[in-house]
């Protein structure tokens, strides 16, 4: 029983050097306790990690229940124990305390597997990045998007049709010239004798002229046309900055959201391997009839909770990364290797007012309505000049090569017209009225986006004020549960505790892995959504 009890313990702790020393000394001093008193356990971690580093496949770990070859002769070493144990032979040369030892060292043993060969515990687990993969920093993502999304391209153009209706209002300030070219070929010098009031008789002839107008004064009607144009599309290139605006905190959201999920995705993976191993150690001690089912029953529970974990956290890693690829304006998906932020983190700013302030100053949502304010007040003004005399000056010139001899050749004329609203069903009046209510239903839309901006910053900093402090706390966290996670496997291992104490520690441990994970990105997100609501990104 010594010997076997020794073969288990070399198997976990020592090299193959080492080992063969203390099988000698074993044999030499087979009634003992010495052997166990300065045993260094740390030699677990160092051997298994030079294992690991010589031969990293013996350390994959599968989700699927193959145990890790290395700790293969360890449960056949704990099974040969405690066959030996249960016929009554080693009683007289190791003690229940002998056996806490070795479970310890397998304790030990393992931890350091759960941590130092997870990379491969799961298949995939590494997310090796493919050689296509683009490599890809949150600015480089905004760039990126500020090139091919196309909702930039629309506001851009958009605002670009907006200046042409500029042009189209102005073009009624300059000279309206038309060129005629005109034939005749009357019967017997007809007169027209029906329809409206017109000049009556039609000569044959061949003519060609050139008729010109020009608008003296329309006392301001054109003129505010043109104006209340010309804000508007000044409103319009607001609202294209506020577009490009809105696509870059996207961008950012969904930048740090895969790089969230991404790093959820790799706590399900360390999840899950940690897990497994504890399941194989409790089956092999529980075929070993020093576990119980319940305990093994218990494992499992906590390993199938692992892995559904592992499925959402693939489905939202792969959900993350089509977001991403589709804001950056491609229509399939993309892959990208995705660099975290080197910047340290920084506090929000201590007080809200001035960033407040900047908002009202700064946002394009607020300038732009601003503009469309102005645009209306111009609007109303035309629709009442409408009521004023509209002056013309009109002139014509212009040859009848091929005439009648009663019409005369060349002919030219210059006139100025007014033309003087008298009735017409109140039309002006009432387009009058419309643009007047809605100039003043745009102001209200004013006041009301001013108290909205100023409520969506202050909520932003105060999200981003608890987020910063969120990542402290979550490191403590996470901090204690290790450490609580340490101490119940420990007393497990021991027999001093159940396996539900355990599994309360697991699965703290890794409720504050997966907020020490989240933290850091939502304090980014949290900033940029700060400078959105403030001077823009």
């Amino acid at each position: 029983m010594t010997w076997r009890l020794a073969q288990f313990s070399i198997c976990c702790t020592g090299t193959a050097g080492t080992g063969r020393a203390r099988l000698q000394w074993l044999r030499k001093n087979p009634d003992s306790s010495g052997f166990w008193e300065g045993h260094d356990f740390s030699r677990a971690a160092k051997s298994l990690k030079m294992a690991c580093a010589s031969a990293p496949e013996v350390c994959s770990l599968r989700p699927l229940g193959v145990f890790p070859q290395t700790v293969q002769p360890c449960r056949q070493g704990l099974q040969r124990v405690s066959a030996s144990a249960a016929g009554g032979n080693a009683l007289h040369t190791i003690t229940r305390n002998a056996l806490a030892l070795l479970l310890g060292t397998l304790a030990l043993s393992t931890q350091w597997l759960s941590t130092q060969c997870l990379a491969q515990s799961v298949p995939g687990s590494q997310s090796p990045t493919s050689p296509s993969a683009v490599r890809l920093t949150v600015k480089d993502a905004e760039a990126l998007a500020l090139k091919n999304n196309p909702a930039i391209s629309v506001a851009r153009l958009s605002a670009l049709a907006s200046k042409q209706v500029t042009r189209e209002v102005s073009s009624n300030l300059w000279p309206q010239t038309y060129a005629n070219l005109t034939a005749v070929d009357a019967e017997n010098n007809s007169r027209i004798t029906a329809g409206g009031l017109n000049n009556p008789t039609v000569y044959t002839r061949a003519a060609g002229g050139v008729t010109v107008t020009q608008l003296i004064t329309d006392f301001g009607h054109t003129t505010n046309l043109v104006a209340s144009a010309r804000l508007q599309a000044r409103a319009d290139e607001q609202n294209a900055v506020a577009t490009k605006q809105e696509i870059l905190l996207a961008v950012d959201q969904a930048f740090y959201n895969a790089l969230q999920t991404h790093a959820v995705l790799q706590v399900a993976e360390q999840t899950v391997a940690s897990r497994q191993l504890l399941s194989d150690q409790v089956s092999a001690l529980t075929r070993s009839k020093l576990k119980s089912d319940l305990d093994l029953s218990f494992a499992n529970v906590n390993l199938a909770q692992a892995k559904l974990l592992y499925l959402d956290a693939v489905n939202n890693d792969k959900a993350s990364a089509a977001s991403l690829s589709a804001i950056l304006g491609y229509p399939t998906l993309v892959a990208f290797d995705l660099v975290n932020d080197t910047e340290p983190l920084a506090p929000p700013p201590a007080d809200v007012d001035p960033l407040i302030a900047e908002a009202f100053a700064k946002r394009p949502e607020i300038l732009g309505l601003e503009f469309q304010s102005e645009s209306a007040e111009k609007r109303h003004q035309a629709e009442h000049d409408q009521f004023y005399p509209t002056i013309s000056a009109l002139g014509a010139f212009g040859d009848s090569p091929v005439r009648n001899d009663i019409i005369y050749g060349p002919y030219a004329a210059a006139g100025v017209n007014m033309e003087i609203p008298v009735f017409n069903g109140f039309l002006y009046a009432a387009q009058s009225r419309e643009a007047d209510l809605r100039a003043q239903a745009t102001r209200q839309r004013l006041i009301d986006l001013r108290n909205r901006i100023s409520r969506d910053v202050r909520t932003s900093w105060l999200a981003a004020s608890t987020a910063f402090d969120r990542v402290n706390v979550s490191e403590q966290l996470l901090a204690q549960a290790n450490l609580a996670l340490d101490l119940a496997q420990t007393r497990y291992k021991l027999g001093l505790s159940s396996i539900v104490e355990l599994s309360q520690a697991q699965l703290q441990q890794t409720q504050a892995e997966i907020e020490n994970a989240q933290a850091g990105y939502q304090y980014r997100l949290a900033l940029s959504v700060l400078r959105y609501q403030t001077s823009g990104l």
